[in-house]
């Protein structure tokens, strides 16, 4: 049998740059932590899009390789898998993509196989089970540059010819060997002839044939390196490591307070800023009000949380390419197995402190379905950024400022951790339930490949951080902004002579009115109804809601706000709203996120039933006790 590998020289350049590409389109294959995503971005730059195959969350990069003739080639990132027998969501879709079977796609022309040149006697399993699909295929043993370095080399000769494939070793961090990409897109196309192979048997045998494969190729891997010995005895330490664990996730609590919401705070005095000056533009009328209050404040509610997001996800993909994430999933593994969930599920709920938004997306790291389902119902119960406002304004109202430790520690400081404990133990609580009833699952070890220690790709992790962006702006954003407007309209409505009512006589105040029997056993009133209604555009917007209730600008007049809210609340009553905003879901944003990651619209709908249940229950029992405590 002829087999095409690699070609090499200025003649293969040469044709590479005036021939035509024979596939049209690619998929681009390969296991977890082999460099994909970072040929593949490498390969396509800017040109690529996220999209969703119909049906189904699972995440997929469309990107187009151009060759130097100009003409383009779409190139498919598909999720990373070890084997084709799925076992999560994102595996089966890239199973499903290669067989031809997933809705909304056709078969790809062929396939781009990336496996890590250093662990290749492991990762020769799924190439064995890749080529015998039946498709072009062309082998890259990715990471030459780390595999040079460790004393480690492998002959692509004869493994081509016992792969019946093409073979190229390259380094997508370097650029090195990459012109095979090109060379194969316009080589004769031929199918490699189907590998009589032990591969759909005992997986035992399998990795036998994995390991005579790679010896039989003159291959031998590298050392580890000395540096990811020296810090794994470190960071798996049974001590030290559990320390320093600590020490990093207090270090992502901390940067997302102390650096995201200074920025958002400064965004949103920017989309204030520029909202002053659209309304001093328009004329004033129906369209100002829908522009600004509507569609730009509305735009403004998403926006604000850009900052955050984007640095939750730089913070993460630092973690996640140097290779410490890995380490953190196995240290958390066992504290979050009490509750039925697994080590991937404590970085998405930390960073819920900031905000339940980028908290959620960040789940997608969960490789377990229900795991990560159960990590986005509990989710919103961590005490996000934008109850601190609500929960500020309520406790200096009603709380006398009283040591309890001395001067340092007093009641407000206490009434403020308990509200962040009542989340937690809530959050844990629900965990447990659901693991052990709707989403039971069986347990399965946890199992993770932990790479070496690498310095992050820094183009790599821009185009990521701008997929996220895109998909929060973009898809969240539309849900939200839509909502925004809808509750514009209800404080505009009804209209008397062409001018908005006065908002007690608004439409929404009539809502107020209309659940105020529901509310009224919490210890609230129809002010505190439509507060809790606008509140679920963004949890502090109570306090503006509330302000323009009682024509006071919370920002200039804290004070004689909180006065206003002692006519509205009694002590028993601010308790009970304290304790509901702990507990109730109240943010639209948040909605609109488990609809776009669960895609349905059944989880979002059950979890704020759920958590307004929860949060009408407990501020129900928390009303009543302090009724009986302050008489």
């Amino acid at each position: 049998m002829s087999v095409p590998v690699s070609i090499q020289g200025p003649v293969a350049a040469n044709r590479a740059d005036h021939a035509s590409p024979v596939y049209k389109t690619v998929a681009v294959v390969g296991p977890p932590n082999a460099g994909k995503t970072t040929l593949f971005n490498r390969l396509t730059g800017l040109r690529q899009r996220v999209g969703n195959f119909p049906g189904v969350t699972v995440e997929h990069h469309i990107g187009s390789y151009r060759l130097a003739s100009g003409e383009e080639v779409s190139l498919i990132d598909l999720p990373g898998v070890y084997s084709l027998n799925p076992k999560s969501e994102d595996e089966k879709v890239t199973i499903d993509v290669l067989n031809g079977v997933m809705p909304g796609a056709d078969r790809p022309d062929a396939i781009i196989l990336v496996l890590d040149s250093n662990n290749l006697n492991r990762h020769l399993v799924l190439a064995g089970r890749v080529i015998a699909l039946g498709l072009p295929t062309l082998v890259l043993l990715n990471m030459a540059d780390e595999l040079h370095k460790q004393g480690g080399q492998v002959d692509v000769l004869p493994l081509a010819r016992q792969l019946g494939t093409p073979v190229a070793l390259v380094s997508a961090a370097t650029g090195e060997g990459l012109h095979a990409v090109a060379n194969f897109l316009v080589a004769t196309p031929q199918t490699p002839e189907p590998l009589e192979l032990p591969i759909f048997g005992d997986p035992r045998h399998c990795r036998e044939w994995a390991v005579r494969m790679g010896s039989h190729a003159a291959y031998r891997r590298g050392a580890t390196p000395e540096w990811t010995r020296r810090l794994d005895s470190i960071f798996l330490h049974k001590l030290w490591g559990g320390v320093i664990f600590a020490v990093v996730i207090v270090g992502v609590f901390q940067t997302i307070f102390s650096l995201g919401q200074p920025a958002s705070d400064l965004l949103q005095r920017f989309l204030d800023n520029v909202a002053v000056r659209l309304t001093g533009v328009l004329p004033a009328g129906i369209i100002s009000s829908l522009i600004v209050n509507g569609v730009w404040k509305g735009a403004g509610s998403v926006l604000v949380f850009l900052p955050q997001i984007l640095l939750l996800f730089l913070v993460i993909g630092i973690l996640e390419d140097s290779g410490y994430l890995a380490r953190a999933a196995v240290i958390s593994d066992k504290v979050m197995a009490k509750v039925g969930l697994n080590g991937k599920s404590f970085i998405p709920l930390l960073s819920a402190y900031g905000c339940a938004v980028p908290a959620i997306m960040a789940t997608r790291t969960i490789e377990n379905k229900r795991d990560r389902i159960a990590t986005i119902l509990i989710a919103p119960f961590m005490t996000c950024s934008a109850r601190l406002p609500v929960y500020t304004m309520v406790i200096a109202a009603f709380i006398p400022n009283r040591p309890v430790l001395g001067p340092v520690v007093g009641t407000r400081a206490v009434a403020m951790l308990s509200l962040y404990v009542l989340g937690f133990a809530m959050a844990v609580a629900t965990a447990r339930a659901l693991k052990s009833s709707v989403l039971r699952s069986r347990d399965v070890a946890f199992i993770m490949e932990l790479p070496p220690y690498r310095w992050p790709m820094w183009k790599s992790l821009g185009l990521r951080l701008m997929d996220r962006g895109n998909a929060f702006l973009f898809r969240a954003g539309t849900v939200i902004l839509g909502v925004s407007i809808l509750l514009w309209a209800l404080t505009y409505l009804p209209m008397h002579n062409g001018q908005p009512p006065p908002i007690a006589d608004s439409a929404i105040a009539h809502i107020g009115h209309f659940i105020e029997p529901a509310i009224r056993p919490l210890g609230f009133n129809w002010k505190i109804g439509v507060g809790l209604l606008s509140s679920f555009a963004a949890r502090e917007v109570i306090i503006a809601t509330m302000g323009t209730l009682h024509g006071v600008d919370p920002e200039s007049h804290a004070m004689a706000l909180q006065q206003a809210l002692r006519g509205d609340l009694s002590p028993a009553g601010a308790i009970a709203l304290l304790v509901f905003f702990a507990f109730a879901m109240q943010c639209m944003s948040t909605m609109a996120v488990v609809r776009r990651e669960t895609n349905s619209w059944k989880w979002p709908v059950l979890q704020f039933l759920y958590m307004t249940a929860v949060a009408y229950v407990a501020a129900f029992v928390a009303y009543r006790l302090t009724l009986l405590y302050w008489n």
